[in-house]
């Protein structure tokens, strides 16, 4: 009885150990970064499988190709275990090889407040931005949100490649497309439909928020095109999909990359985000980043690589002043959003908002 029961025992043991994987033999995503071959070979795509076969000899399964990349880096995506991404980069060839990281993604007034005006100077001289199209690498777009109305926006030059994966697209927004698996290019997080009308969006006249600040709102190049590329959802954005959308961008013929998302400082030869927006930036593609919303400490700003444009929030020129009376006359000034015109003057209680619980 004790043999057939230890029997048993090593056996569940032994089929646990092979259902559950060794970190490893546990596949992950790794961005392989390759020399540029002298000879450029005429299936790129072949000359990369080369490379999986190569990894497959020495380990019985060949990795998963995710994205082949033909802009961005010489390159690609692949999904393996750790001990096949060492042996990946012992390759003749192979320049690096690195497990993807996950990025996160971080109004009416600030054109004027800038000195830009509708009808004269450099607004004006620049045409609004018309005939550049603006790449954005985000969450998605909502198609039919007004700041992406077409009105006096011309048809997309005829160097244009690119297309919409879904219906909604005009002079305006002419591309959508999604580089994350099983997602439409629409927008689900709010994020990237926000900073494609803070690029390029249409004039919108009575705008406001809460009826705050109300008055026409408008991106910096309200008459440039907008094709979006999704990579992010509201879990954030991984590393692979990030270039997949940039190398897809540069191919479509994009001149401008808006890419408001970002990861920790690093040294640039590990930035897969600072290599691609280099390779762009020599096809003549100018590339503006976000500083990321960490700080105010130092050593906190992210994309900040000397070929990057980077952006980062500065103080504006209004505020949704209100202000509270108490019971003794002291009068506090601060912001908010929430001001009723009918709100009533009576008094109310001052309480601590930790005390506000349900059922309290």
């Amino acid at each position: 009885m004790f043999r057939k029961f230890s029997f048993v025992l090593l056996l569940t043991c032994t089929t646990l150990f092979s259902v559950f994987p060794t970190k490893a033999t546990e596949l992950k995503t790794y961005i392989v970064h390759l020399s540029s071959p002298e000879d450029h070979p005429r299936n790129i795509e072949e000359w990369y499988n080369s490379f999986l076969l190569k990894v497959a000899s020495r380990s019985n399964t060949i990795p998963e190709m995710v994205y082949p990349y033909h802009q961005v880096i010489t390159g690609f995506a692949a999904k393996m275990s750790a001990d096949q991404a060492k042996v990946m980069e012992s390759l003749s060839g192979v320049l690096s090889v690195s497990a993807e990281s996950v990025y996160q993604l971080h109004t009416t007034r600030s054109s004027y407040f800038l000195g830009l005006r509708r009808n004269s100077g450099l607004w004006k001289d620049s045409n609004y931005g018309k005939g550049t199209i603006i790449g954005v690498i985000d969450s998605g777009i909502t198609p039919g949100h007004p700041s992406f109305k077409d009105d006096g926006v011309p048809p997309p030059p005829l160097t244009w490649k690119g297309k919409c994966e879904v219906a909604g697209c005009n002079n305006k927004l002419i591309g959508m497309r999604s580089f994350v698996k099983g997602q439409t290019p629409i927008d689900d997080a709010g994020h990237g439909t926000h900073t494609s009308s803070t690029a390029a969006g249409n004039w919108v006249d009575n705008a406001s928020v809460f009826q705050l600040g109300n008055g026409t709102a408008c991106g910096m190049a309200p008459l440039a095109h907008i094709a979006m590329y999704k990579t992010c959802d509201i879990s954030g954005c991984f590393g692979s999909d990030i270039l997949a959308g940039m190398d897809a961008a540069i191919t479509d013929g994009v001149n401008v990359l808006s890419i408001s998302l970002g990861s920790f400082s690093m040294p640039f030869y590990k930035d897969i985000l600072a290599i691609a927006a280099f390779t762009a930036t020599q096809k003549g593609i100018s590339v503006s980043c976000s500083a990321g919303n960490a700080g105010p400490y130092n050593a906190t700003l992210s994309n900040e690589a000397t070929w990057i444009l980077t952006v980062g929030a500065s103080t504006i020129d209004r505020r949704f002043r209100t202000t509270v009376r108490l019971g003794n006359n002291k009068l506090f000034h601060g912001e908010s959003l929430y001001q009723p015109k009918n709100y009533s003057r009576k008094l109310r209680p001052l309480v601590y908002g930790e005390g506000c619980r349900n059922g309290s």
